[in-house]
């Protein structure tokens, strides 16, 4: 029997096991640094395949499978939630009011255990080629992200090659998408708080009138950062919170702006922090308002190293056939996968999770539904890409 086929029957026998857990991992749901019932259900597997692993801190597992000695390389899933409403009707849908696997970290997780059980399965059999690095990582969805404690602890000691999938409703079940170079985009959060003398609505000559004010930032800031970043590096500044006043005749004292930076290039990402900060001192100036600023940066842009996407090409037609590999292209969502790509070359995949035929749900929003056929799928394309 092929490594292929070994690994591929592997995780055929255990998949009603993996969509259990997948279900129980949907309907109990954990926010970023929370995810202690997450690992302990990894754990749990783990130690029920004789798989040599440590739990960090109170959340995240890391495993390793093979060898010794030699080289190593590492499989990577997400362990977290986000603070939204499951609106689904599935059985198995959260019962955690407000929280919800609504980007498919749970599809991640349980396709990661499937490529542990037949990885594990393997090395017993005969020594895999190199030794396998399974990381389960807590806290993906805030900034600047697990990944990036998980790299400074030296979660990456060693390793080659990290590979990882994510959840892609545009695509069919049975695709994965594939893109050498940016996949995903640079992606920081900016909070501003802005404070001034406030007063009555009658007399705004007497204020500094913090709303006026507000409202400018709130508009000028992504038109000046249009123009101060080259085109190329496709920066998008979009506000998600603005928050000031309660009272119509009532020029408030202190007001809130909070958004996200993303763009496409590394270069204009490192620089963006500095030019932010330039440009909004310079557009509340007039109004004598005081600006202070929260930047936090977020994650780089993932950039596919180019033998890596080979690799997991290799693994997506042998696992699922030619047919199965699909291209992709770059997004201004982010990812903090791109802390591993940065110090260790690596790949990241789009897992399709759309029934062909069938409506095309969004990540982030309550009512996502994945088809559970990618479960196996990413399970043998992982355990494929780690012995590739």
């Amino acid at each position: 029997m092929s490594v292929s086929s070994q690994l591929a029957h592997a995780i055929e026998v255990v998949t009603p096991d993996l969509i259990e857990l997948r279900r129980t991992l949907h309907a109990s749901p954990e926010l970023s640094w929370q995810e202690e019932r997450t690992t302990d259900l990894v754990a749990t597997w783990m130690e029920k395949l004789g798989v040599e692993h440590e739990r960090l801190d109170r959340t995240g597992l890391i495993a390793e499978i093979g060898p010794a000695q030699g080289p190593m390389v590492a499989l990577r899933a997400d362990l977290d939630a986000l603070p939204v409403d499951d609106t689904s009707n599935d059985p198995w849908r959260s019962t955690v009011p407000g929280v919800a696997h609504a980007c498919g970290h749970d599809v991640h997780v349980a396709a990661l255990v499937g490529a542990a059980v037949a990885l594990s399965q393997a090395h017993a059999q005969s020594p895999l080629p190199q030794r396998v690095r399974l990381i389960f990582q807590p806290a993906e969805e805030v900034m600047p992200g697990g990944a990036l404690k998980l790299v400074s602890g030296g979660a990456l000691a060693g390793v080659s090659r990290i590979f990882a999938l994510h959840c892609d409703p545009s695509l069919d079940v049975g695709q994965v998408g594939l893109r050498e170079g940016p996949i995903t985009s640079a992606a920081d959060q900016v909070d501003v708080v802005l404070t001034g003398r406030g007063g009555h609505t009658s007399r705004p000559h007497l204020t500094e009138d913090l709303t006026f004010a507000l409202g400018t930032l709130l508009t000028q800031l992504p038109a000046v950062l249009s123009r101060r970043f080259d085109p190329r590096a496709g920066a998008s500044m979009v506000w998600g919170e603005v928050r000031s006043g309660r009272a119509v005749n009532v020029i408030p004292a202190t007001g809130e702006l909070s958004g996200t930076l993303r763009m496409l290039d590394a270069g204009a990402w490192h620089r963006a922090e500095d030019l932010v900060r330039e440009l909004i001192a310079q557009i509340v100036a007039p109004y004598g308002v005081t600006a202070h600023v929260t930047y936090t940066r977020g994650v780089p842009p993932v950039a596919n190293d180019f033998a890596a996407t080979e690799t997991l090409r290799r693994a997506v037609a042998s696992s699922v056939g030619p047919g199965g590999v699909a291209g992709t292209s770059q997004s201004l969502g982010g990812e903090d996968f791109g802390w591993y790509v940065e110090t260790v070359p690596g790949s990241l995949g789009r897992l399709g999770t759309r029934t062909p035929d069938g409506p095309t749900y969004d990540l982030h929003q309550g009512n996502f539904r994945a088809d559970e056929r990618a479960i196996a799928i990413g399970a043998r394309v992982l355990a494929m890409a780690a012995v590739g």
